[in-house]
C-alpha cells in the first residue's frame, strides 16, 4: 500500500543536491516498486517512497558542487523518493527547467524523454524507416513519435479510437488496436515495418514479431522477461543529464509537446497507481506538492 508517513529531511551530501519537490510524474515502475519489485542496487528494505522523477526547487548543495545553486529551479532523475517534499539525488541527474516549462509538466518529464530517446537511439530509427509503435498516445510514446517523425520515419501508432486525432497531431498514422490489427497494419505499410517499439505486451508484440523481419530492430518496454529469449531489445539504463538537457531543449523550442492528463495531490498517491494501473491513457500521471 500506499501511505504518507513523516521521515527525517534529507541532507546533500558530497557532490548532490537538495531539492524542494514540485511535481514528481507517476510510472509503471513505481507501481511495480509497490507490489515489491526492487530496483537494481537497491535493498529490500522498507519503506520504500517511490517515484524516479521529478521537478523543484535546489535548497541545499553539497560539498564540491558548482553547476547548482540554492533557488535554481530544475528537473531530474534517480531510482526513489521522488514522492516526497524533499529529494536528495547526485547533481549531475538534474538539469536546469526553463521558465516556459510548467511544474506539472517538468515532474513528468524525464522518464518518457529519456526513454523514448534511448529507445529510438537502440533501434537507430532514422529516415526511410517505417516504425511501429504500441501504446503511442502513452508518456513514452507521445515523445517517441515525435522524435521518429523528426527524424525523419514514417510512423505509426497503435491506440484507443479516441486518441486518433491525437497521434495525428503528433504526427503518427493512428491504428486501433485489437483482431485483426496484424492486417490493418500491413494495409498501412504495404512496403513494411522495419522496427517496432512495444509499449503494450501480449498480442501487440505478437504483431511486431511477424511484421519486422529483424529481431534486434523490436524494443520492449514491457515484455522484460521474455526479450532474452525472443532475442529482441530492452532499454539501457542510459539516463544521463546531458540527454535530459537536449530534451528540454527541444521541449524550450517548441519541438517537443508533452501532455499531462492528469495531477493528483501527495495525498492521494495511491489514486494515481490505481489510474496508471489500468494501462490506459493518454500522456502523463503527475503528483503535484505545494
Amino acid at each position: 500500500m500506499l501511505q504518507l508517513a513523516e521521515f527525517d529531511t534529507p541532507e546533500a551530501g558530497p557532490g548532490q543536491v537538495r531539492v524542494r519537490v514540485k511535481a514528481a510524474g507517476v510510472q509503471p515502475y513505481d507501481a511495480a516498486v509497490r507490489a515489491g519489485w526492487v530496483p537494481p542496487g537497491k535493498g529490500p528494505e522498507l519503506p520504500k517512497v517511490p517515484g524516479n522523477e521529478f521537478a523543484g526547487v535546489v535548497d541545499q548543495v553539497g560539498a564540491g558542487v558548482t553547476s547548482a545553486a540554492p533557488g535554481d529551479e530544475v528537473l531530474g532523475f534517480g531510482q526513489l523518493d521522488a514522492y516526497a517534499e524533499y529529494i536528495v539525488v547526485p547533481a549531475d541527474q538534474v538539469t536546469a527547467k526553463p521558465a516556459s516549462m510548467p511544474w506539472e509538466v517538468a515532474g513528468g518529464f524525464t522518464a518518457g524523454a529519456q526513454t523514448a530517446h534511448i529507445a529510438l537511439q537502440e533501434l537507430a530509427v532514422s529516415g526511410g524507416d517505417t516504425l511501429l509503435i504500441h501504446g503511442a498516445a502513452g508518456a513514452v510514446g507521445t515523445v517517441a513519435v515525435q522524435l521518429a517523425v523528426a527524424w525523419g520515419a514514417t510512423v505509426i501508432g497503435t491506440a484507443r479510437e479516441e486518441n486518433h486525432e491525437y497521434l495525428r497531431l503528433l504526427g503518427a498514422i493512428p491504428v486501433a488496436y485489437g483482431e485483426g490489427l496484424l492486417d490493418r497494419v500491413r494495409a498501412l505499410a504495404p512496403d513494411g515495418v522495419t522496427v517496432a517499439l512495444d509499449g503494450a505486451g501480449g498480442d501487440a508484440l505478437a504483431v511486431s514479431l511477424a511484421l519486422v523481419a529483424d529481431r534486434k530492430r523490436i524494443l520492449t518496454l514491457v515484455e522484460h522477461d521474455k526479450a532474452s529469449e525472443l532475442g529482441i531489445r530492452l532499454t539501457p539504463p542510459l539516463r544521463s543529464q546531458a540527454r535530459l538537457a537536449e530534451l528540454v531543449d527541444l521541449y524550450a523550442r517548441g519541438d517537443l509537446r508533452v501532455h499531462v492528463r492528469a495531477t493528483y495531490p501527495l495525498e492521494r498517491a495511491a489514486d494515481a497507481h490505481r489510474e496508471i494501473e489500468t494501462g490506459h491513457g493518454r500522456g502523463k500521471l503527475v503528483i503535484t506538492l505545494p
